[in-house]
Order: C-alpha cells, then sequence, then structure tokens
C-alpha cells in the first residue's frame, strides 16, 4: 500500500538536552526509510511561524550523534502561544506539504503539539529534558548525560574539599523536579540532598547530617541542592552562621546541558525517534513516545501531561538511609 505520508518535519523546542541530535538524526533516517522526507524546522515554533526550514537528508545528519546541543536550535516562541500564531504555523505546514511534525521537547514542547493539532497538523512528541520530569515515560533524552557530567563534577570538587576538610554546597538544575538532584546526590554519596518535593528543615536535613558526618570521622561534606529547593548561596550562609564553617558554593547551571551524551541517551533517542516517525506513518496524532520497562509505547499527549510524576521513593528511602538520619 502506497504512503500516504509524504513528507514531515522535526523541530527542538524549549531547554536544550544532550542527544536531542540523536534524535533528529533518527527521525530523518527513520523517515528516510520509509521513504519519507524530511523537513528541519529550526528554531523551535518559532520557524515554523516564519519558514526557517531546511531539507534534512541522509548527509545533513552524517556525524551529529555524539553532538551536544541541538543542530536545529531551540528558541521560545511567545507568538506561538496565541491562536493567531499556532493559525501561522499550521498554515506553513500546509504551504510546505507537511503530513505531520515531530516535537523533541518538554512539557511545553508537548503543549504546543496538542495546540497545532487542533489546527489540523498530525503530531507525535519525542520526551527531551535533563530532568527527567516527563511523568508519562521511565526516561527522558538528556538525563543520563546531564547526571554523569554533575558526578564528574563534584567528584572533582571533592577532591579539592578533601584536601582542606571544607565543605562543598553544589546546586544542580532542577526547578520544579529534584529526580536529577537525588540521583546525583546518590551518586556521589552526598552527605545532604535538598530537592522541591519535599519541605527540608535546616537543622534536622542539614546541620544534624553534617553533625553526625563529623562525629562518625567525616572531616569533608558534600550538599547538593536542586534549583528549584533553594539558593545554594543561602544554605552555604547559613551553614556559615550555623557551624562556623566556610562552605565552598558551586553552581553548575548550564554545564549540565551541554557536552558529549552518553550512550543511553544516544540510544534511547534513536529509539524514540524511530517508533515516532512510525506512529505518524501509521497515521496516528496526538502521540507521545514513552520508556515503558524497557519497550517504546506511544501514549495520548493529553494523557500523559495529565499524570502526576512524585520522587522517586524508593530513592529517597536509600539515601536516608546511606545519610544516617530518619525523618
Amino acid at each position: 500500500m502506497e504512503n500516504a505520508v509524504k513528507r514531515i518535519g522535526v523541530l527542538t523546542s524549549g531547554g536544550d538536552a544532550p542527544g536531542m541530535n540523536a534524535a533528529v538524526r533518527s527521525v530523518v533516517r527513520s523517515a528516510l526509510y520509509r521513504g519519507i522526507e524530511c523537513i528541519g524546522i529550526r528554531r523551535g515554533y518559532n520557524g515554523l511561524i516564519t519558514g526557517d526550514i531546511v531539507r534534512l537528508d541522509a548527509t545533513s545528519v552524517t556525524h551529529i550523534i555524539n553532538r551536544g546541543g541541538t543542530i536545529l536550535y531551540t528558541a521560545r516562541s511567545d507568538e506561538f502561544r496565541s491562536l493567531e500564531g499556532q493559525k501561522k504555523a499550521a498554515s506553513v505546514c500546509k504551504l510546505l506539504g507537511l503530513d505531520g511534525i515531530v516535537g523533541i521537547g518538554g512539557d511545553g514542547t508537548f503543549r504546543g503539539l496538542v495546540e497545532l493539532s487542533k489546527q489540523g497538523v498530525s503530531v507525535v512528541g519525542i520526551p527531551a529534558t535533563i530532568d527527567n520530569d516527563i511523568v508519562c515515560t521511565d526516561y527522558t533524552i538528556g538525563y543520563d548525560t546531564a547526571a554523569n557530567t554533575a558526578v564528574e563534577a563534584i567528584d572533582r570538587l571533592r577532591d579539592t574539599m578533601q584536601s582542606h576538610e571544607r565543605c562543598s554546597v553544589v546546586e544542580v538544575m532542577g526547578r520544579n523536579a529534584g529526580h536529577l538532584a537525588l540521583y546525583v546526590g546518590l551518586a556521589v554519596g552526598a552527605t545532604a540532598v535538598l530537592v522541591p518535593e519535599k519541605t527540608y528543615n535546616f537543622e534536622r536535613d542539614i546541620v544534624e547530617k553534617i553533625r553526625q558526618a563529623r562525629l562518625n570521622g567525616t572531616t569533608h561534606y558534600m550538599i547538593v541542592v536542586a534549583e528549584g529547593a533553594g539558593s545554594a548561596i543561602e544554605v552555604g550562609n547559613r551553614i556559615n552562621e550555623t557551624l562556623g564553617m566556610d562552605p565552598r558554593v558551586t553552581i553548575l547551571g548550564h554545564i549540565q546541558r551541554g557536552g558529549t551524551p552518553s550512550a543511553r541517551d544516544r540510544v534511547m533517542a534513536t529509539r524514540m525517534g524511530y517508533h515516532a516517525v512510525e506512529a505518524l506513518a501509521e497515521g496516528k496524532t496526538n502521540r507521545v513516545i514513552c520508556a515503558h520497562a524497557g519497550s517504546m509505547v506511544d501514549i495520548d499527549i493529553m494523557e500523559g501531561l495529565a499524570m502526576k510524576k512524585g520522587l522517586n521513593e524508593q530513592q529517597y528511602a536509600v539515601l536516608k538511609a546511606m545519610t544516617g538520619i530518619n525523618d
């Protein structure tokens, strides 16, 4: 049977994440494999409105699987938030003859896809965010690389903290979710971890943990703070005032978003890209590709967005045991 889908577009939107290029590559090659033409839309939804496009072929995506960032660039678009902007974007899709759009990004990207679908455009989303906070999927592209980047940086910090017998307070990304901070904290053997999902008590969750660590013979301490849980600078100041220590504060910031994607991110991105094209080729729309127990599935975007994702309580229980303090 002749393929009804002839041409699709692919865009990256919102914050960049390592592995986005691998996802773009997979979408392009999976489309070509099925005889579908692929158009790259640059600068997210803004590019869809302005017609900022580039034809993508096998050569275009050669040697990008190992590159961080996104070759399509990413941007936020205020114009696309309006109905007029959404209609304009849909008109560009019609003008270009696009039978579907693959959007790579987080919650905001998916909400944009939903609005685009209301204008008659078939859409599929691929979850890519270092926060791993897309509820409907076990994993989001970029998480593993960001975690490894943070762990490597903290291991280096620990070397110098140990030499000077100091306390280090490290702020990692995670404005609304503490998955990355918790995971990194476990990986580096942190003295304490602060996450936005748990209201922390300074005396119990930081002071007492440092005190117990010192009584156990430790002379250097590592506090990991998710940006949404509080300011690492303020935490450092309070440690100084309360314990008379001179903590060193490090804010890792956007360093976590860059760098060569890990093997896991490359493989997950490649698998998700393949399944996104498959979904469009089968005539599906309003779907998001999700990793579930090692398999790839697609579910309704609205259903996915409605889910609530809490902190991994098993990981949190392990953290409490490792730091030696009960609530």
